[in-house]
């Protein structure tokens, strides 16, 4: 086969695309700005805020199937949320902060734990969820997921202040709903039972109410599924049915322990 005639065989396999790959970029610069506008000290906020706006315009273009007027005033609607976003995250950083012994100043938080920049994104792009820009959502959240490791979908509903430890494998599905004081450690999962495209509209993921803590790799499925406030989760445990409030709950597994014998 020939050079041409493989170039027209995938250009026939590509017509129906309309994928413009740069929004890709596009969309992960604007989310770096984004971050650095809100929290780095010295950030110029008019020049910045400026800055935004010509870019997030440069992706509505792309992402937004709103006839163009609509999509460019998404933009304001986003601005406005913006303090309320930044009063959150500073609730789940001081959060973070109170709870993890480990830490040792609140810029240390901001700058290098890869939780709060997860949960920072997640809160971004679920306030363009809420407007209705799925794609440009999806695309942030995809981005903090590639640096941290933490799969948050846009869609979520989690209060402040939250508190993600270590973050790599976290999935938080879009129908989840997490209430204030929940502490999550690394490989958690709420999850789906069942997978199919008729449950699009429904609640598929768990409700997890206050002040529980969820230990590693734990998993919790289904849209039914509640975890009660006040309780404990251990690691590695697979829950699929709700557990009241004020429980702890444990995986019955044991572990036996031999001591060597030297020949």
């Amino acid at each position: 086969m020939t050079k041409d005639l493989i170039i027209k065989n995938i250009a026939a396999l590509k017509s129906h695309f309309i994928i413009n790959y740069g929004i890709k970029t596009k969309v992960e610069h604007f989310t770096e700005k984004l971050f650095y506008t809100l929290f780095d000290a010295n950030a110029p906020l008019d020049q910045s805020i400026n800055e935004l706006e010509k870019s997030f315009k440069e992706i509505a273009k792309i992402a937004c199937k709103k006839p163009e007027g609509i999509c460019e005033g998404i933009w304001e609607q986003f601005l406005e949320r913006l303090p309320l976003v930044l009063e959150n995250l500073n609730k789940d950083a001081a959060y973070i902060l109170e709870n993890d012994p480990a830490s040792n100043s609140i810029e240390e938080v901001y700058l290098g734990y890869p939780g709060f920049y997860a949960i920072a994104i997640y809160r971004l792009s679920h306030e363009l969820y809420l407007l209705d820009m799925l794609l440009f959502s999806r695309l942030m959240s995809e981005y903090a997921h590639k640096i941290t490791g933490t799969d948050i979908h846009a869609g979520a509903t989690i209060a402040s202040p939250f508190f993600i430890d270590h973050a790599t494998g976290i999935v938080i599905g879009e129908t989840s709903v997490i209430e204030k004081h929940v502490k999550l450690y690394q490989g958690v999962t709420l999850g789906a039972l069942s997978v199919s495209k008729d449950m699009k509209n429904s609640k598929r993921h768990p409700t997890v109410e206050k002040n529980v803590c969820i230990y590693a790799n734990a998993t919790i499925l289904g849209g039914e599924t509640t975890i009660g406030k006040d309780s404990i989760i251990g690691g590695n445990t697979w829950i699929t049915k709700s557990i009241p409030a004020k429980s702890i709950v444990t995986n019955t597994t044991i572990t036996e322990v031999k001591i060597k014998e030297l020949k």
